[in-house]
């Protein structure tokens, strides 16, 4: 009893600690600039609140379609690497050809190397294939950043779906098309679950690449638009954290909805 009582002391402190700057963002996005100064964790007062910060925001910028282009952005990278990754996994783990384990070596790296380190090479690419200033430029860059742990975990989880299931699929007939999206990925949705959440949430949050592949009006995202209210000498802090309590809320959304299988997907196989 008192070693749960630890484990759960410690859970909640981790959880408190975790969600404490969210909670600080969204506390002082609705409070004035003095009172954010004067006492930032104090709750907004009636003296204190206003909504001045989401006022500018959504009239004074182009906030909406800077939304919408990390909505696109994040939704399309995320079926491109769920869908890929795991027909590509399937390949990988119910198949043996030469070059497999080149394969899933390659993919290894491709873990343990940063993305942005062939930042140079990405960008000369995009101005031959004059995808600068697109959305499809992230969409693929983001794609290619989340393929290699989206093939290793999926990879996994397939070869422990049952043999028999599938030998008998087979043995009725059913080709390997049908085998792969109506048979295994309802297997492994707790999987599914883990990787969307692994892959979505850097993407929401990158800053590196909207700002050298698309730093246009018309397809900036949230996290860059949200440097137009960040000066040199100025900072309109009530814009940036309502700004922040915007963009943070899909994320809050989406994790609210994989989080069942995604607490399955990270405990599989602890069990027995």
């Amino acid at each position: 009893m008192k070693n749960r009582l630890m484990v759960h002391g410690a859970l909640m402190a981790y959880t408190v600690l975790a969600l404490f700057p969210i909670a600080l963002i969204l506390i002082n996005s609705v409070k004035s600039r003095e009172a954010i100064f004067d006492d930032p964790l104090a709750l907004p007062t009636m003296a204190s609140l206003t909504f001045v910060g989401f006022q500018k925001v959504l009239a004074s910028t182009n906030f909406l379609l800077y939304f919408g282009n990390s909505l696109v952005v994040t939704l399309a990278a995320l079926f491109c690497i769920l869908l890929f990754g795991a027909m590509a996994a399937w390949a990988l783990s119910e198949y043996s050809f030469k070059g497999n384990r080149v394969l899933m070596l390659f993919l290894a790296f491709g873990i343990m190397i940063p993305i942005r380190l062939g930042t140079v090479s990405i960008l000369e690419l995009m101005v031959k294939l004059d995808l600068v200033n697109t959305l499809t430029a992230l969409v693929l860059v983001y794609t290619a950043q989340g393929l290699p742990l989206a093939v290793m975990i999926l990879s996994e989880f397939m070869r422990q779906v049952p043999t028999e299931l599938k030998d008998a699929a087979r043995c009725d007939g059913v080709g390997e098309v049908r085998i792969f999206f109506q048979v295994v990925l309802p297997l492994i949705r707790p999987a599914i679950a883990t990787v969307a959440v692994f892959t979505m949430i850097p993407a929401w949050n990158d800053l590196w690449f909207p700002l050298i592949l698309a730093p246009s009006d018309r397809t900036k995202t949230v996290t860059l638009g949200v440097q137009q209210f960040i000066g040199q000498y100025v900072t309109d802090w009530n814009s940036v954290l309502a700004a922040l309590s915007l963009a943070v809320i899909p994320m809050l959304v989406l994790y609210a909805l994989f989080s069942r299988q995604l607490i399955r997907g990270l405990t599989a196989g602890a069990v027995k």
